[in-house]
């Protein structure tokens, strides 16, 4: 387990790290420190994430057509595959930046265990203000649009589709989100001018992110969507509120374009909540320690 000192001199010490200040109430205490991240590394990881993403994409692509398939109109199982590699490239992407500070610390990207009642709490806050916002940009704008993501990745060709799509939206999407956007990218902001205009930098990125995957309409919902995210991450001290929070708001927009009854919705969020948990937990500990 890395110290906070390895991190460098040039931070101050940090509330509940070794040396620091008292943790503020609420908040757990980070055993291995408050991550050391340069706010420049941010900007760096999005461009080496978003430089993998098509990359993977590209060679995904490739190797499906080497098998038949077209490039230009990919089938579902190739577009579901290189949304996936996509995911993955933005967990690699602050992988890589993280440990350019030093040992990579999964406590340091926020996988800590926290209160459940207070995150409960800050969830539905975050989440009522994000659906109240969302109304009155709908209202402002008369948009009547519906998110098309799952259709573009073929939900509609196959049962198989279906699930593999629910899948990535539901669970992976948030998982590699959630650990690079409000685990990463906030945690290096936060290094730059402290927790609101980093919350505020990663809500705009967060939305313009979606640009070709979701209507201009939904970026800034969108953007205030990751600002109360940063929110949560901030008030609870830890990403697993974030990443269910996520999980049942991607749930909801599933079922809704599916146009499942509020019963399938329903267990389609706790499902998701409850896989996504169930993959996080051997990151999760009480303690810092490396990932």
């Amino acid at each position: 387990m890395s110290s906070a000192s390895s991190y460098g001199p040039w931070l101050p010490p940090v509330a509940g790290a070794p040396g620091g200040p008292p943790a503020p109430p609420g908040r757990p205490p980070a055993d291995g420190g408050e991550p050391r991240w340069a706010p420049s590394s941010a900007w760096l990881a999005l461009l080496a994430a978003i430089a993998f993403a098509i990359f993977g994409a590209v060679v995904v692509g490739v190797v499906g057509a080497l098998f038949g398939a077209s490039f230009r109109d990919a089938p579902p199982a190739v577009n579901i595959v290189a949304t996936v590699v996509q995911d993955g490239a933005f967990i690699g992407a602050a992988l890589l930046f993280a440990s350019r500070a030093g040992a990579v610390l999964s406590a340091q990207f926020g996988f800590v265990r926290t209160r459940i009642v207070p995150a409960i709490g800050w969830m539905a806050i975050a989440y009522l203000g994000y659906g109240v916002l969302s109304l009155v940009w709908a209202a402002l704008v008369h948009t009547h649009e519906k998110d098309n993501l799952p259709t573009s990745l073929g939900v509609n060709e196959s049962t198989a589709a279906l699930v593999a799509v629910c899948v990535l939206v539901t669970t992976i999407a948030p998982i590699a989100e959630e650990t690079f956007f409000r685990g990463f990218f906030f945690g290096a902001m936060r290094n730059w001018r402290g927790p609101w205009p980093a919350a505020v930098l990663t809500g705009i990125v967060f939305g313009a992110i979606h640009v070709g995957s979701a209507p201009a309409v939904f970026l800034p919902p969108l953007a205030i969507f990751g600002f109360m995210l940063c929110v949560v991450r901030e008030q609870t001290g830890s990403l697993l509120p974030c990443i269910a929070l996520h999980a049942i708001n991607n749930s909801l927009a599933f079922g809704a374009a599916q146009h499942w009854t509020a019963g399938q919705t329903l267990l389609l969020m706790i499902g998701a909540v409850s896989v996504t948990m169930l993959v996080c937990q051997p990151f999760v500990s009480a303690r810092a320690r490396a990932a």
